[in-house]
């Protein structure tokens, strides 16, 4: 059996050893060295260093464009991950993916690729998964019961680290690093749309899907094209507030693994927010770490979940 096979890919695929999580942003955006993909079908295999958890894992990683997703996780020797995060440099914000060295490379070709014995490779998604996105929410259009509405801050402002923990004790938010035991609560609804729900006590109507992982500067443009189509039948559609973030950010991770309602598609587990990081960088919610935090938003981005103010 090979390792495709394992992972259990319709098609044996091939590994591209040349591909860092850097290069698939001049690979599958719109500007760079590399030729760039266009085929919506075509899938490249890479293996890189996701230091996000701790300790650090060896993952595979399936992308085309549009398209990215982790496939299997590799039971590497930690001490050589740590020495290849180490020779590289520590990172902040989204640069926690790191490529891998020639010593890993010739470590998976020993003992993944070239090697009967698969018990080192654990499986994240088997074949094309479809996400069960049914809501099991009331009706936007239901009468709910008396909700004391709860205003948030929507202005766009430059915003220190030092102003982080303010903004989420305001309202009780949780934040897992700053808040663990934020107990704010929503009241989400199904707009009957397969495109929305409504938060009743913000009044922040939301995507349930959103955007790819991109720059800041193609998600501008991503919510320019959703209101100039009046997505779901509106046209002011705009990134969320860090509060709003926050808003719809739960203690517990749902199945999907992300501090989220699960009528939330799991496609867009860091995104976008509204506010830029003074001196530098932009703002983004994790929901798969349940935390606020800052990086660069163009090398690598993030993806984005739009929302929109209803009163």
């Amino acid at each position: 059996m090979t390792l495709f096979e394992k992972i259990g890919l319709p098609n044996e695929g091939t590994i591209d050893w040349e591909i860092t999580p850097e290069l698939t942003f001049t690979m599958f955006e719109s500007w760079g060295s590399r030729l760039r993909v266009f085929s919506l079908n075509e899938r490249y295999y890479y293996f890189f260093i996701d230091n996000w958890q701790d300790p650090a894992v060896l993952c595979l990683m399936e992308r085309g464009v549009k398209y990215a997703r982790v496939i299997a996780e590799i039971n590497a020797p930690q001490d050589m991950l740590s020495q290849c995060i180490a020779e590289q440099g520590d990172k902040i914000g989204l640069d926690r993916s790191f490529a891998i060295n020639n010593q890993i490379k010739e470590w998976i070709v020993e003992h993944i690729i070239d090697s009967e014995d698969h018990s080192r490779v654990t499986v994240i998604h088997s074949g094309l998964e479809v996400e069960d996105l049914a809501t099991n929410l009331p009706l936007s259009d239901e009468t709910h019961h008396e909700i004391t509405p709860v205003s948030l801050d929507q202005k766009v402002a430059r915003i220190t680290e030092e102003d982080i923990p303010e903004i989420v004790s305001h309202n009780n938010f949780f934040e897992a690093k700053l808040n663990p035991t934020g107990t704010f609560t929503n009241y989400l609804t199904d707009n009957n749309d397969g495109l929305t729900v409504t938060d009743q006590k913000t009044g922040i109507m939301w995507q349930r899907n959103g955007c790819d992982i991109t720059s800041i500067r193609k998600t501008n443009k991503e919510v320019e094209a959703l209101n100039n189509q009046s997505f779901a039948g509106y046209n002011d559609w705009r990134l969320p507030s860090i509060e709003e973030a926050l808003s719809i950010m739960t203690s517990e991770k749902n199945e999907k693994g992300l501090h989220l309602h699960p009528c939330f598609s799991k496609a867009q587990p860091f995104i976008f927010l509204a506010e830029q990081r003074k001196p530098g960088g932009y703002w983004f919610a994790d929901f798969k770490q349940g935390t606020i935090y800052w990086a660069s938003g163009f090398n690598p981005g993030g993806f984005s979940r739009f929302c929109r103010t209803i009163n």
